[in-house]
Formats: C-alpha cells, structure tokens, sequence
C-alpha cells in the first residue's frame, strides 16, 4: 500500500490540550487545510464546529473515548450481522462521508466545509472509510476517521441496515490490530459505542500514548475481504 502524501505543514499553531476548558473545547478558528487537519490530530486535537457561524472550533475531552482493540464486545446477533454483509474498505468514502453528514441526522455537524476537507484527506490517503454492504450492492452503513501512525481517529458512523455500523467497527478493530495500530479514539462518549466495549481515559494517558503511536507506519489494509474472515 502506498504511503500517504504528507502536506504542508499548517501555518497555526495551536494551544496545548491542557488549556482546553471543561467542555473539552482548546481553540476557535485556523483553516481546515490537511496540514492542519494533521497537526491537530498529532497534537490529540480533533475538529468539530462551533457557533452560529460554524467556524472551525478544536476539542481535547477530558476524558477522552477510546476503543480498546482487544476490549469489543462482539455478542451473538453482532456475530450474525457480521456474516449478513460485505465489507469494503475504500471503496465508497465520499458516498460514506455524506451519509454521516446527513442533515436530518441528530446532532448533525458534518458541514459542506468539512465534508471537502476529509475528502482532500482521503485523496492524500489519509482518511480512510469502512463500509458494510448487502448481497445485493447497497451501502447498509459504515464509519470513516484518520489513519496516523498507530492511531486511528474514528470521525462518524452510520447504519441503514440492522447492526451495519457495528460490523463496519467490527472490521474496523480487526483492521487496525493486523495493521499494528494500538488504538482507536473514538472522542467522547457515547451510549451506542459504550456497548460495543468504549472506555473512557484521562487526557493526559491518552497524549502520552499518541506521543508514542503518531509517528509508527502502520498501513491500513484496503481490499474486500469478508468482515466474517477476520470477526469470526
């Protein structure tokens, strides 16, 4: 697999996670450019608008999501699910993209801006979706995030189908243990991903891990192996 192409460095500099106040929120502004992107990932920033104007705001939880990659909680029906649908990885990232951007999506935040910004992530071979699909061709669901060193950065998910996201998540941990990754940052809790095996840690363990991870290569395997081959 080729090796992502690193972009220009961003022009901002940003305030360190520990400045962040206590909705997690670090800074207000900057660019959404891919040099940007990455170097609030590396630093354990992540983008999320904020404001009536839905200007660029960047987030640094504390406690931070996380998913431990031997921790997934995969029950029986999961198990089923996974053998329902087909995975692909890379196959369809603007058509996932713009499925978890859906407006009428609760707490939508996905705007067209950051919508062209993973989109340039993705063609610099950064960002990286993971679909589920019927027998029959259809996109039942999916996720999409960042791939850097041996962290993946999980951004959205969705499901059209019973259960699709969970098995895209599924493939997403196998994916990433066979590719050396250690961890899967998932942000913030959420109940849905409490489920699956999500686990809450301080900021603070969580910089010290990315410190170690951001620099490994660690490439993603892209192909369409079955989702069972590597869940059963």
């Amino acid at each position: 697999m080729a090796r992502p192409v690193e972009p220009p460095p961003t022009s901002w500099v940003f305030p360190p996670p520990a400045t962040a106040d206590e909705d997690g929120l670090v800074g207000i502004g900057a660019d959404l450019e891919p040099g940007t992107l990455l170097g609030a990932y590396r630093r354990g920033l992540f983008p999320m608008p904020a404001g009536r104007g839905r200007v660029p705001a960047w987030w640094s939880p504390d406690p931070r999501g996380v998913i431990p990659l031997h921790g997934l909680r995969i029950t029986r029906s999961l198990r089923r699910s996974c053998e329902r649908y087909q995975i692909g990885v890379d196959t369809a990232f603007e058509a996932v993209l713009h499925a978890c951007a859906d407006p009428r999506r609760p707490g939508a935040w996905i705007d067209r801006r950051m919508r062209a910004a993973y989109l340039r992530l993705h063609e610099l071979g950064w960002a990286h979706s993971i679909e589920a699909w019927t027998p029959d061709g259809e996109l039942a669901g999916g996720l999409y995030g960042v791939a850097i060193g041996g962290l993946f950065a999980g951004e959205s998910m969705f499901h059209r189908g019973r259960d699709a996201s969970k098995v895209a998540l599924v493939e997403l941990c196998a994916r990433v243990l066979e590719a050396g990754f250690r961890l899967i940052d998932v942000q913030e809790e959420t109940e849905h991903l409490a489920s699956l095996g999500q686990v809450l840690v301080r900021r603070a363990d969580y910089l010290d891990v990315l410190a170690v991870l951001r620099d490994r290569p660690a490439p993603l395997a892209v192909d369409r192996r079955p989702v069972a081959r590597l869940a059963g």
